[in-house]
């Protein structure tokens, strides 16, 4: 077989290890396509996306169309054999989808039809999920909806946030490319279509979920909730008017006679917050118009005046 053409499509870190097993397996990436640079921190810096920098480091071509319907003709004038997409962002329009000779395939980290969509990986960690897959799957004109050439299994351990399972899923994600891209291409792999009636969305994180609720939500689904936003977008809490962002945290499951939300205090090396069955422990956080820091740290500036105030 020649050596394939490939577009790359993706933004994030996750996605880098498929690009990067793609140029190891000896694929030609004539183009990578990525979201435009992001503005980000207190002083908006423009950031480029992991891609981008990647791509940059391997002298490929990049593209960031900020909407990728208003480009599609620039991707298709490419001419690839195959594109493959990793965690990019955007919908991919039908004329793309349909300009390959080895069509568009993409790696999703989920147990399709399980978690359609642009936040599997968290909505797996904010429901309590222990287990997950990495799929090789055609790309189709439904989103996340095309035949599964491949599966590969991933356990979700208790205290796991998404971002540390983003890492451990490019292990699997590489082994897609690795061990299954080439049956694809040679036709072995017949493919799954998917049962609709067992299809999940998980949509993108909105902005008015990134607040937790101690009132609300018992201890276990108040910290899964956290740990499915660690570390973007971080949830947080507000007390006395301020938001607190909880960076890393733990918790304690048992009876706890406060009202759920009161900081009981700091102890090794931790802030105890009451909550309905246990007690959250916050390591690492961040109060509005501060850095973020450890507890000890916080402790030593705000931390001790806060003690037997209540979260909302």
């Amino acid at each position: 077989m020649d050596r394939i053409r490939v577009v790359f499509f993706g933004t994030t870190t996750y996605s880098c290890a498929v690009f990067s097993q793609l140029l190891e397996e000896g694929y030609e990436v004539i183009a990578a396509v990525s979201q435009p640079d992001k503005k980000v921190g207190r002083k908006h810096e423009l950031k480029e996306p992991p891609v981008k920098e990647f791509a940059k480091e391997h002298q490929i071509p990049i593209l960031q169309p900020v909407r990728l319907r208003d480009e599609a003709e620039s991707v298709c004038s490419l001419n690839p054999d195959l594109i493959i997409t990793c965690a990019y962002g955007q919908l991919i329009p039908v004329s793309i989808l349909k300009a390959p000779k080895y069509g568009c395939l993409n790696i999703h980290p989920s147990p399709l039809p399980k978690y359609r969509g642009g936040a599997p990986m968290q909505r797996a960690v904010m429901n309590g999920d222990d287990y997950t897959e990495v799929c090789l799957m055609e790309m189709a004109e439904q989103m996340d909806s095309g035949k599964v050439y491949a599966r590969i299994p991933a356990e979700i351990g208790p205290d796991v946030t998404s971002s540390e399972l983003f890492q451990q899923l490019e292990a699997p994600a590489r082994q897609l490319i690795q061990e299954y891209l080439p049956k694809y291409l040679e036709g072995t792999l017949p493919g799954e279509v998917q049962d609709e009636s067992k299809a999940v969305i998980a949509r993108n994180i909105k902005p008015e979920e990134e607040q937790v609720s101690f009132r609300k939500e018992p201890i276990n689904e108040l910290y899964n909730h956290l740990r499915g936003l660690i570390d973007e977008p971080i949830g947080y809490g507000i007390v006395n008017g301020k938001r607190v962002k909880f960076a890393r945290v733990r918790k304690e499951n048992g009876p706890v006679k406060e009202t759920p939300g009161t900081i009981l205090g700091f102890a090794d090396h931790a802030m105890r917050i009451a909550a309905d069955g246990g007690v959250l422990l916050v390591y690492e956080l961040q109060m509005e118009g501060k850095a973020r820091m450890n507890a000890d740290a916080f402790y030593n500036g705000v931390g001790r005046n806060l003690v037997g105030a209540r979260f909302e």
